[in-house]
């Protein structure tokens, strides 16, 4: 099967104005309007099985569906998708593959209530398989490196400046952003950038992942699912996700603002010594 090229589905940034009004300390009202993001509720389909409704901003929808079910365990590679229906109107994303009778409700039973807005669905079904083969890679960066892709991906996102109301996420090589994407929930967005690069069959053993969403254990099992050896954020890391993070061989990279940033796991990865 030939692989779909869904990356440019409902691409476009979706936003709404809303009146609202303005107070102040002493009572001062003024009247405004403000840009807000839209949020939508988005139910995946796997083989004709309703598996989980996702709250997200309602874009690249076939690669969030992409993403999420090869992230969960559903899917493990792009040519077993057979077929993907995409109802942006209904809110509804229908995936078809073979080979995989019963395996939604084994996934289903094995469901953990994730930490995500609008608690979101995580299956730790693939989580022994990634513990036996951690993630390998000879990727090296400089500090300097690190900040400046994520002064890149703070400068991306328009929809966050008019709104404020988005995680960003991108991929990014040593010297550049390859892929942005945001949503109101930091899983949708690290799940559309998982099926971009799922379905187009990019390597990621010399990428970096740059989120501003919390680093908690389910944002670490999908970077390392895809073998993406440093996770870095503006924001901070849980317990779970350090010990994860150790385990699978994962850089994991919290607080990088303000000109540095706090090393949670794998420093062997950074390098003062390299240029930049």
């Amino acid at each position: 099967m030939k692989t779909p090229d869904y990356s440019d589905v409902s691409a476009s940034e979706q936003v709404s104005a809303a009146a609202v009004e303005i107070y102040d300390r002493d009572g001062f009202r003024s009247d405004e309007t403000q840009w807000v993001i839209r949020e939508k509720p988005v139910t995946l389909y796997f083989n004709g099985r309703e598996v989980v409704t996702l709250l997200c901003a309602g874009h690249h929808l076939g690669e969030l569906a992409a993403g999420f079910f090869y992230s969960e365990g559903f899917i493990a590679a792009p040519d077993e998708i057979q077929k993907m229906h995409i109802d942006e109107a209904a809110g509804r994303v229908e995936l078809t593959a073979e080979g995989k009778s019963g395996l939604t409700e084994r996934l289903w039973q094995k469901r953990t209530i994730s930490s995500g807005c609008g608690k979101g669905s995580l299956f730790y079904y693939s989580l022994d398989a990634l513990l036996s083969r951690p993630v390998k890679s000879n990727l090296r960066v400089s500090p300097r490196y690190v900040l400046d892709r994520v002064e890149d991906l703070n400068r991306l996102s328009e929809t966050y400046r008019r709104t404020h109301g988005v995680h960003n996420t991108a991929l990014a090589s040593v010297e550049q952003i390859l892929l942005f994407r945001d949503d109101i929930g930091r899983h949708n967005a690290v799940d559309m950038i998982v099926g971009h690069v799922f379905l187009k069959g990019i390597s990621l053993d010399d990428k970096m992942l740059i989120t501003t969403g919390r680093l908690t254990s389910e944002m670490l099992i999908k970077a390392a699912k895809v073998n993406i050896p440093i996770l870095i954020s503006r924001n901070t890391a849980t317990s779970l996700a350090v010990e994860l993070a150790a385990s699978l061989g994962v850089t994991m990279i919290g607080y990088a603002r303000a000109g540095k940033f706090t090393v949670y796991s794998g420093s062997e990865r950074i390098d003062a010594g390299l240029f930049g």
